[in-house]
């Protein structure tokens, strides 16, 4: 009699991968959830997911759950102060109504777009915020695994 069981596949380099996950702040809060959801699918570097969220992932098996705290260095980076930028108000068209946590878009001198957040302003400038809003943030990364294919290529 031949065994005809297959192993189950690793989350690793040329796989898709079907998943459901959360990523939560250390009070609790969540920040993003597909629990409810249509679970994401990705292929395993291809970018969509940081390496350090790929990391915990990898070696994981259809049917896994677990949870990882992601370190703001693994995760989103840590904040850093040379990315919040003073800008003179002269800078901005009159039709926008400046307030704190206002998210503009900006472009950087590639024309790569690039999102911040109103922090502070006056009558003469405007603080803007160009850090990712998780950074320096530990997350916890709850996944639940719902299957692992060989990545189709074309």
């Amino acid at each position: 009699m031949t065994d005809l069981s297959v192993e189950p596949l690793e989350v690793g380099p040329g796989m898709a991968v079907t998943l459901h996950f959360s990523l939560e702040l250390e009070d609790g809060s969540v920040v993003d959830s597909n629990f409810d959801s249509r679970p994401a699918s990705f292929v395993f570097g291809d970018g969509s997911f940081l390496p350090g969220f790929e990391a915990v992932l990898k070696g994981m098996l259809s049917g896994d759950q677990s949870e990882f705290l992601i370190k703001p260095e693994q995760g989103f980076g840590q904040h850093n102060p040379s990315n919040i930028q003073r800008i003179s108000r002269q800078q901005f068209d009159d039709s926008v109504e400046i307030e704190r946590g206002l998210v503009l878009s900006f472009q950087d001198a590639g024309k790569t777009e690039l999102p911040g957040v109103v922090v502070d302003y006056d009558a003469e400038d405007v603080v803007v915020d160009f850090n990712h809003p998780l950074a320096g943030r530990v997350i916890l990364f709850r996944v639940h695994v719902l299957d692992v294919v060989p990545a189709v290529t074309h």
